[in-house]
């Protein structure tokens, strides 16, 4: 008989419950890259996923795997080796290079623009310093935003100073620090102070301080000429299925976001900042401490949704979305969990969902599978049969197949709006009525009230804004447009606005029309509905419908030669062409 001394005994059990929890902990991970892998499997299925997932608990990867192809032309399947266009995820790592040089005594986050590149505008560079292009506080309008820059900009190629000097250089919309306002500009700026701080390029600073340190070998700055291996390409999901993305020139998104990466790259990224091999830990701290709207320097730093053991779960995260590619990338920090989603197809609108069900199978939550869209099915019925059609089919899928169809009160709102961006007014109003009837909210009420504006309904605008406004006394886009609906025009002739009438020539592919309709002054963009001008005086005029006003330009002879829009906080001029 073999005897076991107590103090052996003791180590054998507490061998025994570390075994244990050992394997409970190996089946619990099983489980839940199990219930993960259902998820993702249906979001793809259902179309709203298409790319590579990564999930990463207690520092550990429980889940990798890639969906629906990488090139569709050829039939090349997403993997997690294949190559994505970040987007704004590019931003972290201007942030951190940012910071690198904080710390190497090259910049201070209270440096003035001015004070790196001294060619820049004195009145607005002696204003804005490091930390508000980090945390977009600048007040620099955001290039992304200038009317017609997509269409007649994205396409063509830009040296840095020059791109610094054309359209990161507009007059401010706001004081430096007054508020936040997502902001490409501030971004872009960032990477031409990098670049003039170290003598080299953004993209050889990326690689020499970020890149090659932590072995990530299958990420870099995103060069449409380059050849690279095993990288995806980019698609829009469109009603009629995919078609290729638009094409930019990779110069423009340059430090906002021109990177790719691997979701196995990111997760080596993620598990650097546990530790100080790019940033001491009291500048990492700094990075992910949020300041306006939870934004922190390349970082959203706020709460999840739920709490585990009874305490708050914090989740520093951010998005990107770039011509054909969505991302996003979530860290909770308290115990080393990780989602990365990068996506092919521009389902951007799915990925917080998907993410967030991810979530809370690693928490132990309770969670709902993916559902097909309704707004998909219903707007294919209206496109075909009709808006009554659609409706009867709404209903009879709602008290039939709920469990399978996501019927919620976004998908309904995103369903109007997409009719609405095809001048489909008379049915998107239809679908914002079906909304109202179901969820009777101050936003559903408050969308019902847009689509009468676009549709030149004043009345009925004015009522469902009021609705909106009684149920939500704080909706101040309500006040806002029932400000402009129930403002008094002015009183002025209307022969004088005949000399109005013609095209005014915005930017080389937007040409504004302007009209009479009986009495009334009309207006029409290119692809856009018309809609009506409102006279402040005789040569301004409001959009009701927009937060625009149209100012007539006229000469030493009283002829009219142009427009100027004024909108956002922009003056965008036009010539008279006809």
């Amino acid at each position: 008989m073999i005897r076991i001394s107590r103090h052996n005994y003791r180590s054998l059990l507490l061998y025994a419950a570390f075994i244990l929890l050992f394997l409970q902990c190996k089946t619990l991970a099983q489980d839940n890259a199990a219930k993960i892998g259902e998820v993702l499997s249906l979001a793809h299925k259902y179309g709203q996923f298409n790319g590579a997932a990564l999930v990463a608990e207690n520092g550990k990867v429980i889940y990798k795997n890639g969906f629906g192809m990488a090139n569709m032309e050829w039939d090349i399947p997403n993997t997690t080796e294949t190559k994505f266009r970040l987007g704004s995820i590019t931003k972290q790592f201007t942030a951190m290079l940012t910071l690198q040089l904080v710390e190497q005594g090259k910049l201070t986050l209270d440096g003035k623009i001015s004070d790196y590149l001294p060619d820049y505008r004195q009145d607005v560079g002696q204003k804005v310093t490091i930390h508000h292009l980090l945390t977009h506080t600048s007040g620099i309008p955001s290039y992304t935003g200038l009317p017609g820059f997509r269409e007649d900009v994205s396409r063509n190629k830009y040296k840095v100073a020059d791109f610094v000097k054309k359209y990161a250089s507009r007059d401010l919309e706001f004081e430096p620090g007054a508020k936040f306002s997502y902001n490409n500009s501030g971004y872009f700026l960032l990477g031409a102070i990098i670049e003039k701080v170290t003598g080299k390029s953004y993209e050889q600073a990326l690689k020499e301080s970020i890149l090659d340190p932590l072995g990530m070998k299958n990420t870099g700055y995103d060069h449409y000429d380059t050849l690279l291996p095993k990288r995806a390409s980019g698609y829009v999901k469109g009603p009629r299925g995919y078609t290729n993305a638009p094409y930019l020139d990779m110069s423009i998104p340059y430090a906002a976001g021109s990177m790719y990466s691997t979701v196995e790259d990111l997760f080596l990224w993620d598990q650097a900042l546990y530790t100080d091999k790019l940033l001491s830990a009291k500048s990492e701290e700094l990075m992910f401490k949020p300041f306006m709207d939870n934004y922190a320097y390349g970082w959203v730093v706020k709460s999840a949704p739920f709490k585990f053991n009874n305490e708050p779960v914090q989740l520093i995260t951010h998005g990107g979305g770039i011509n054909g590619f969505n991302t996003t990338i979530v860290r909770f920090v308290g115990q080393k969990n990780l989602i990365v989603l990068l996506d092919n197809t521009s389902q951007g609108r799915y990925l917080d969902g998907i993410s967030g069900v991810v979530a809370k199978i690693l928490y132990q939550q309770p969670y709902e599978l993916p559902k097909m869209s309704g707004a998909d099915v219903l707007l294919k019925i209206i496109n075909e049969k009709g808006v009554a059609a659609g409706i009867t089919q709404y209903r009879e899928l709602k008290t039939k197949q709920s469990g399978t169809h996501d019927f919620g009160v976004g998908e309904i709102n995103r369903l109007g709006y997409q009719l609405l961006r095809t001048e489909k007014v008379k049915e998107a109003i239809e679908i914002f009525k079906l909304n109202v009837e179901t969820y009777p909210a101050f936003n559903t009420y408050d969308s019902l009230g847009e689509a009468y504006m676009v549709s030149g309904e004043r009345d009925m605008a004015v009522q469902n804004y009021r609705k909106s406004l009684d149920l939500n006394p704080q909706n101040t886009n309500a006040v806002e447009k029932l400000k402009r609906l129930e403002s008094k025009p002015a009183t002025i002739d209307p022969k004088i606005y005949d000399t109005y009438v013609g095209e005014y020539q915005m930017t080389p592919n937007l040409v504004v029309a302007v009209f009479k309709e009986g009495d009334k002054l009309m207006t029409q963009a290119t692809g856009q509905p018309k809609l009506e001008l409102f006279p402040e005086s005789e040569t301004i005029f409001l959009l009701r419908v927009v937060n625009a006003k149209v100012t007539f330009v006229r000469d030493s002879l009283r002829q009219v030669t142009g427009i100027i829009i004024h909108q956002g906080g922009r003056d965008t001029p036009g010539k008279k062409i006809k």
